[in-house]
This record gives C-alpha cells, structure tokens and sequence, in this order.
C-alpha cells in the first residue's frame, strides 16, 4: 500500500473469468475505502484501472441477475402451508413480518421480543440496526393490520407470541422437531432454510429464488407495493395494509 494502478487493473483482470460484474466493482470499491481510510493516495479514474476494468467487462461480463420476488399470491400459499402447530405459527409470523416490514435476512433474525411493541392499529417494530446503518442509530417501522386475517403480521405476530410466551429475548427462536421452542435465535440462513421448505411445501417456483433466495421477501414487498402505488395514485395510502 498505496497499490499501484497497474496492479490493481492486473488484478481486477484476474477476476475476470471467476467473478460477476457487480463483485469486481465491489472489490475496486473496497480497495478504494482501504486507500482513503489510510489518506493514500487513489485514482479509481487512472487508465491502468479503468482500461483493464472496462476491458474485463465487455469480453467477460455476465448479465446481472435479478433477485427473485415473492408476489402476495405467492406469499398467500406459502402462508397457507404454515399450520397451527409451534413451527408453522413461528414461519408464519416470520414469512408476514419480513415481507409487510420488508426486511432483511439479518435485520428479522435480529428482532427481539421488546422490539416489537403493539399499538393502536398495529405494531412498532425497532430495528437496532440496519445494513446500511452505519452508525447504529436504528430504526422505527411501523405495521398496520392486514385487511385479510390469514396474512396480517399483526395477528400472526399474537399467534406466534401465545404460545412462545417471552417477553424479552429473540423474536424467532428456533423449533425442535418435537415443536418445543428453545433460547436461541435462529441465525441468518434460517430464513433461507424456511423459504426453500414452505416453497416446496406450497408446490412453487420463484424465478431467481435459488440465486438470492434470502432476498425474495423484500423484493417481493417493494415491487408489490409499488404495484400498489402506481394503481393508488400519488393520493394512495395505506399501502401496508392493502397488500396484506
């Protein structure tokens, strides 16, 4: 360090064959943070990077990929495969939270039970801190009732909460096949695990799902509701509860 720019377009090339588009500039992006951190000298700009880059990506770039989207018909039979038992009313919970908060992976195993407070009309849930939170402030998001009891998060949240009985601790805990609900939090690819059981459970294919499986629940909230928002107008409201 300071990597000279002919070594840096030597290495972007090297990815090229490997690595989607997307990553390599990901990579150039954190060599870039690692220069500047440290007050060295970086010119992302400098032909012995920018030729190899722009090089690499016309001969070997790949399309980017879409991340699948989960739409509320698909949500609905996923939901419908959850059962009343303590596992089903846990994907239940998890499935409507992540989709009608439109969280991330990491941001719903995170939640905790004194994250979510009920309120007049529905749930205030806080999130400690987000991907794109840097500093740790957190966040509040707030969820109305679903119009439609099956896919409504406030009621699948109660559901859930009957029989887990906690008041503090990890919101998702995980199930033992004997349906007793243990301590710990379910930790991130949980959700995909879940996905991938009540998608098949539900007899579905979700185009893209098997390339960011852990994406299709909040892809599939923002493209819904923007479906939503399109059809409302500027005056449309609600959106939330509309979709669920």
């Amino acid at each position: 360090m300071p990597a000279a720019p002919k070594t840096v377009g030597a290495y972007l090339a090297s990815l090229a064959t490997s690595h989607a588009p997307t990553t390599i500039r990901r990579r150039l992006a954190a060599l870039g943070k690692m220069h500047r951190f440290n007050d060295l000298p970086w010119n992302p700009g400098h032909r012995d990077i920018q030729g190899p880059l722009q090089g690499l990506l016309r001969a070997h770039g790949r399309p980017v990929h879409k991340a699948g989207a989960l739409t509320l018909a698909m949500l609905r039979q996923l939901v419908a495969t959850c059962d009343r038992t303590a596992r089903g009313r846990r994907d239940r919970a998890l499935l409507l939270i992540g989709f009608a908060a439109a969280l991330r992976r990491s941001e719903l195993v995170a939640l905790k039970v004194e994250d979510v407070v009920s309120v007049a009309g529905g749930l205030r849930l806080r999130i400690a801190r987000g991907k794109t939170d840097q500093a740790g402030q957190g966040a509040e998001i707030g969820l109305p009732r679903g119009r439609h009891a099956e896919t409504c998060p406030v009621r699948a949240f109660q559901d859930w909460q009957e029989i887990a009985r906690r008041k503090a601790g990890p919101l998702f805990r995980k199930v033992s096949t004997g349906d007793s609900i243990g301590d710990k939090a379910l930790n991130p690819d949980a959700v995909r695990r879940i996905l991938t059981h009540r998608i098949n459970l539900a007899g579905l294919t979700i185009e893209g799902f098997d390339r960011m499986s852990t994406h299709v629940l909040r892809v599939g909230f923002i493209t819904e509701a923007y479906k939503v928002s399109r059809a409302q107008g500027p005056a449309g409201d609600g959106i939330i509860s509309s979709l669920v």
